[in-house]
């Protein structure tokens, strides 16, 4: 029997080459490369959390950016406790993809919390999104956001943990449909919480 037994499912959207499988590797190994291929599908991750006094398992989806498969991300993000929604803060275009997954993601899912993610905070120099905008954006969805860099792991691990603070305790999957079931076209899979 799993001693993790409270498994949530996290899904990371944004555009291809935004930073999603570098936050989700940065947090779950402490591992950064800058050589990432791109996720074709999705890549899968699970992390174990000791948190308060619950054993917390993050079902963590990264799922891929290219365009062609947008269509398959609804499989991925279907039954998600939290959104993590990530654009690159030297891409403008980047951040319209990023707002059309949060309408996607609001209009489609109940009780999902929904966070917005600057990332690349260490290019800062190459900024092209201010803060402000983003921020204000998210303010008027009623939506969390960050900046984080994964590249040097800044705000990566304050991310997740804002995430835990705020999983609708009614996502718990442990009863609902397992993900399991989901055939992605590719999976990198890590399993820890065993």
């Amino acid at each position: 029997m799993n001693k993790y037994t409270d498994r949530y499912k996290i899904v990371l959207l944004g555009a291809s080459g935004v930073g999603k499988s570098s936050i989700s590797l940065r947090y779950v190994r402490n591992d950064y490369s800058q050589d990432n291929e791109s996720t074709i599908g999705a890549a899968f991750l699970t992390m174990p959390i000791d948190f308060g006094d619950k054993k917390i398992c993050l079902e963590i989806w990264d799922t891929a950016g290219q365009e062609r498969y947008n269509s398959l991300a609804p499989m991925y993000y279907r039954g998600s406790s939290a959104a993590i929604i990530v654009y690159d803060i030297t891409c403008p275009d980047s951040l319209i993809l990023a707002k059309r997954w949060i309408k996607e993601i609001q209009s489609t899912l109940n009780d999902c919390f929904i966070i917005l993610v600057g990332n690349k905070l260490d290019i800062e120099h190459l900024r092209q999104v201010s803060y402000g905008e983003a921020n204000e954006y998210a303010y008027e969805q009623n939506i969390t956001y960050i900046e984080t860099s994964a590249k040097s792991s800044h705000n990566v691990n304050k991310l997740f943990d804002i995430i835990l603070k705020n999983l609708p305790i009614s996502k718990n999957i442990n009863n609902d449909e397992s993900i399991t079931q989901i055939n992605p076209i590719k999976i990198k899979k890590s399993c820890a919480c065993n």
